[in-house]
């Protein structure tokens, strides 16, 4: 039988292996936003995966002064109508949807607290990904940057 260290360097192998294996075109990671104005980052999100649907958690706020946000704004129907953003599902619903393309899903702008149409499509060698949120044909693209 293995020692404890050599079972723990097998596990540990393993792991790493798993990670270099992971899909660099996948959403899956986590991503700064980045503020449409000023361009810097605005926030982290973390994308995850569960049965082949993607959703997206606000982790982190960069501006102090914004810590403490909720969404205000959320329709008085919304479950996230005064709830604070971090921590918030922003993103649910994406399905695969082609070479690195990722839609069907929404997106909460909890700013403004409406809910848009999504589309993910991962570019870069997965190191950006491209936002699409919309309500019919009109909407607009923010480029988030890879974390990790």
């Amino acid at each position: 039988m293995p020692s404890l260290s050599s079972r723990f360097c097998i596990t540990l192998l393993a792991a790493v292996s798993m990670t270099a294996l992971a899909d660099p075109m996948s959403p899956v990671g986590t991503w700064n936003t980045i503020d449409d104005e000023t361009k810097k980052p605005k926030s982290l999100v973390r994308i995850t995966e569960k049965d082949g649907v993607y959703s997206g958690t606000v982790e982190k706020i960069v501006d102090p002064k914004k810590q403490d946000s909720k969404c205000d704004e959320c329709a008085s129907d919304d479950p996230r109508k005064g709830k604070p953003v971090i921590g918030m599902t922003i993103l649910t619903g994406l399905k695969k949807d082609g070479d690195n393309v990722y839609a069907g899903g929404t997106i909460l702008d909890p700013n403004n607290g409406k809910t848009y149409n999504a589309k993910v499509t991962v570019i870069d060698e997965g190191k950006r990904l491209e936002m699409r949120g919309s309500i019919l044909f009109i909407g607009r693209t923010q480029t988030w940057i890879r974390v990790n």
